[in-house]
């Protein structure tokens, strides 16, 4: 085992011993399958994860979709060759197990050639944003987002909505700024969210991680997936290419 893999799984673990874990799983479910942990992640582990977002700048991919989105993403693949520890977060067996006990679901990490599995997403210019939407699953299970904040110096917030599919039930609407080191756990397929336009000299990083009940998808479907997020984040060239390990 690599001595980042180590580092990561001692931190990790440490992180996750004074939680409450049924509490949270209660919340998690009173919420329709949504939880915020603030400030979550030790400040030493965020700051590795930065240096790493700071590596990986110049793979940014700036894509902008007329009366829906406008930001910049790294893929999956890039994050293999150049954010060990990222991606050492992203497979810990001690994290996909305290995520797997929240939900009640055996979770597992996407397969290596999705692009979208584990990746960040900057918000770098004026007027970067993302309506609202689901992430809706083209697996053949369901799929749970985990998003991490690791810059905010905006006033962009992240908006969601709870209850949106229920209509027996009042939505709530919160307002949250994604602190450094924030955890925000739901169901893709649940909550309805959007991130809100960053103003002048402002910036907002975040990463978001992606974890299966099941892993296979239809080919069509795939391929559908695979165009999507060519086109809506992360480029052709590094949709279309195989990650150099995995």
């Amino acid at each position: 085992m690599s001595e980042t893999l180590v580092s990561v799984a001692d931190t990790v673990a440490r992180a996750l011993a004074p939680i409450d874990v049924e509490d949270v799983r209660r919340r998690y479910w009173a919420q329709d399958e949504f939880i915020c942990l603030e400030r979550w992640l030790p400040a030493a582990l965020v700051e590795r994860m930065v240096a790493e977002v700071d590596r990986v700048r110049p793979g940014i991919n700036r894509s902008y979709i007329p009366r829906h989105k406008k930001g910049g993403s790294v893929s999956f693949y890039t994050l293999l060759e150049q954010a060990p520890t990222i991606v050492a977060l992203y497979r810990s067996p001690a994290f996909i197990e305290f995520l797997a006990r929240v939900t009640g679901q055996r979770l597992q990490a996407c397969p290596p050639d999705d692009p979208h599995s584990c990746a960040l997403y900057f918000y770098t210019e004026p007027g970067d944003h993302i309506g609202f939407h689901f992430d809706t699953s083209y697996y053949k299970g369901a799929r749970y987002t985990v998003l991490l904040g690791l810059i905010e110096r905006s006033s962009s917030r992240l908006l969601c909505q709870l209850y949106k599919r229920q209509p027996q039930r009042q939505p709530v609407d919160l307002q949250l700024a994604t602190h450094p080191g924030t955890l925000i756990l739901f169901n893709g397929d649940k909550l309805w969210h959007a991130v809100s336009p960053l103003g002048e000299d402002e910036e907002r990083v975040s990463l978001t991680l992606e974890y299966v009940t099941d892993p296979s998808m239809h080919p069509a479907k795939r391929l559908f997936s695979n165009l999507k997020d060519a086109f809506a984040y992360f480029g052709l060239k590094a949709v279309f290419r195989r990650p150099a390990r995995a």
